[in-house]
């Protein structure tokens, strides 16, 4: 058993973080929901714990693998998809430094100062392997590359309370900017290049997150002092995409499991928390439906894919070897099986 486990442990992925990513978002929906609605605390708090507790344990499993098995994670490195994942771990800090930003504020701004600083680090890290390069291919692009960018983009949701709000702007242009740049090339390779593999096809929820996570951030930096009409871009931008992926539904239930299925929650969670924050500012009733909606769906799509994941885990189909790309379409290192 002890080698069976050793075996596996190499190939532990880097995009197990994205599921903090959805239990943050679906955390962060809830306490949006007691604000406006009156639900229960409860709910936010002990999503707020079981986040915790799963960001410790995976981040403890991938610290072993660092000392264990340094070549896997240089590979991970390499990986045109594993690479852009890397930054679901620092994601994963700002998430948690805003769920305890009341709570427990000393540690939030710990949290959310290591979150933005290794974020950064990765940021530029990402950013050099892109420029300087011996190996990228269009069709290696996929909306995992937006990862980076998203989480720039998250940063200025802490800045008024644990820095300056210049830093939340610095971080805030500079998600803006390359979503834009990103986004035409992503664009570009969907249109006029061969179709994604089918356990990536998930990663389209992603094209979410920019638009409205750069909502909720200007909103902060703001200071919430009512709707302008870039705000209201940068959400309808967000919308217009939810309903396009979401007509696609049928597609996507026809996608094996994997672990790229957790690309749909944080974007959801997203929207979740940017329509609760405009009917905040317009009182328009469509947009507690669109909230409550949105919150049902990922409430329901987080708890089947916590099974799905664990019944993975105990099938021992979870950590399987990344395969790097032989030809212009990279293989999936996310799928389960």
């Amino acid at each position: 058993m002890h080698t069976n486990q050793t075996a596996r442990l190499p190939h532990f992925p880097i995009s197990l973080f994205g599921a903090i990513m959805g239990y943050g978002g679906l955390t962060l929906g809830f306490t949006k929901a007691y604000e406006v609605l009156g639900v229960s605390s409860l709910f936010y708090q002990v999503l707020t714990l079981l986040t915790t507790v799963f960001f410790i344990l995976i981040t403890l499993t991938y610290l072993t693998k660092m000392f264990k098995y340094p070549e896997a994670v240089r590979h991970d490195l390499h990986h045109p998809i594993a690479l852009h994942f890397f930054p679901t771990f620092s994601i994963s800090l700002l998430l948690l430094s805003i769920l305890y930003k009341t709570s427990m504020p000393q540690m939030a701004s710990i949290l959310w100062h290591l979150g933005a600083i290794i974020q950064f680090a990765l940021l530029l890290y990402i950013m050099n392997n892109w420029i300087h390069h011996e190996k990228w291919q269009v069709t290696h692009m996929n909306p995992a590359w937006f990862i980076p960018v998203v989480g720039n983009i998250l940063i200025p949701l802490g800045a008024p309370a644990f820095s300056h709000i210049e830093l939340g702007w610095f971080f805030f242009s500079i998600g803006l900017i390359f979503w834009l740049i990103l986004n035409s090339i992503v664009m570009y390779r969907l249109f006029f290049h061969p179709p994604l593999v089918k356990l990536l096809e998930p990663t389209l929820f992603i094209l979410i997150a920019p638009p409205a996570v750069g909502f909720i951030s200007y909103m902060t930096l703001t200071g919430n002092q009512g709707m302008d009409d870039f705000a209201r871009i940068l959400y309808y931008i967000a919308l217009f995409l939810t309903i396009l992926l979401l007509s696609q539904a049928n597609r996507f239930l026809r996608v094996p499991f994997a672990l790229s299925w957790w690309a749909y929650t944080f974007p959801l969670g997203a929207m979740t928390m940017a329509s609760f924050m405009m009917y905040q500012s317009l009182e328009f009733d469509i947009f507690i439906y669109l909230a409550v909606f949105f919150l049902s769906v990922l409430s329901a799509l987080v708890l089947h894919l916590t099974i799905k994941t664990i019944i993975a885990i105990k099938s021992k189909k979870l950590c399987v070897a990344p395969v790097l790309p032989q030809s212009s379409t990279p293989t999936s290192p996310i799928s389960e099986k």
